[in-house]
């Protein structure tokens, strides 16, 4: 559940811009200030399962802007990439493989 928790809080984080003012809010308050679907429904004026239905469409919608855009999938390759650099620098290894690094960094955008 945590490794699904942090996965939709990158995906919010890259795509919430596309998101309707309202898919934002619900997914905001549950996702990054842990209120309860009552709690959501509550402070909305909703039912709690229209609160559950639109979080759940979300995540979908969310899920499939992944697989068209992929922005979480090259930003988590990206960041590999840099700590393999940084183990480079740290272990004075030869700049041929620091250049092969930077490549795949440059292949990523």
């Amino acid at each position: 559940m945590l490794e699904k928790t942090i996965r939709v809080n990158a995906l919010y984080d890259f795509y919430h811009p596309l998101l309707t003012p309202k898919q934002q809010s619900y997914m905001s308050l549950y996702y990054i200030n842990d209120f309860s679907l009552r709690e959501i429904a509550d402070e909305c004026n909703v039912s709690r399962q229209a609160v559950y239905d639109t979080i759940k469409r979300t995540e979908i919608m969310l899920e499939d802007y992944e697989e068209k855009l992929h922005l979480y999938e090259k930003f988590k390759k990206r960041g590999d990439v840099i700590r393999q650099l940084y183990d480079v620098l740290d272990n004075k290894k030869n700049t041929e493989v620091m250049l092969n690094l930077i490549k795949q960094l440059e292949k990523l955008d």
